[in-house]
């Protein structure tokens, strides 16, 4: 998978003064963790980290902090303005290329499951699933096909197909998708048993 390259300076000021001003520059502060390291404070472009953030999170990224050589490292986690949906800050693992790391990748659901056809409802409790692989082999997201999926029937993760370099260690037994009647059968039918009861002792005490 291709290296996304990413372009940051150092940031030597901390606080929430001093971030509202990059923020009002454009620029998104953020840290690096690396493994036997100190952390590193660092402020990036907000239009770059954005895109990096909607083509793969789980790509390695070559960050380059302002003259240094670049180092490998992947997104760990980052907060979102509550309205505006803007990045307010973003926090990078610093990785070992030749070593395999665990961390969740998106599940997606494909395929148009037989049970939704007939009528019921498709189900989806899983979203992520962790999975072990060397940085350059982490996919964007696992897909599940659902498109066997009869009413009743359920998707664990021992079903999931990874690929090659890749390993899921979710728990196995963890249901994935399932497809289920609809609610709304189901109540019908408990109304309509309701009422065929009331007919039923409504009629025994015209009879008495």
């Amino acid at each position: 998978m291709a290296h996304v390259a990413l372009t940051a300076q150092p940031r030597a000021e901390f606080g929430n003064g001093p971030s509202r001003r990059l923020r009002r520059q454009g620029l998104v502060p953020g840290v690096v963790y690396q493994s036997g390291g100190p952390s590193l404070a660092l402020a990036l472009p907000g239009h770059d980290l954005k895109r990096t953030l909607v083509e793969g999170r789980t790509s390695v990224i070559d960050l380059r902090i302002g003259d240094d050589s670049g180092r490998p490292v992947l997104v760990k986690d980052w907060q979102l303005h509550p309205t505006r949906g803007d990045v307010m800050h973003v926090d990078f693992q610093e990785v070992d290329l030749t070593q395999e790391i665990t961390t969740p990748v998106a599940l997606t659901l494909v395929g148009s499951a037989v049970g939704v056809r007939d009528g019921g409802v498709l189900d989806q409790p899983l979203r992520e699933v962790e999975v072990s692989a060397l940085p350059d082999r982490l996919p964007d997201e696992i897909e599940a096909d659902v498109s066997a999926l009869a009413v009743g029937d359920a998707m664990t993760v021992a079903d999931l197909v990874a690929p090659e370099g890749v390993t899921i260690v979710s728990d196995p037994e963890t249901v994935v998708a399932s497809v289920v009647a609809p609610t709304a059968e189901v109540e019908e039918s408990e109304e309509g048993e309701g009422a065929e009861g009331a007919a039923a002792e409504g009629g025994e005490s015209a009879g008495e």
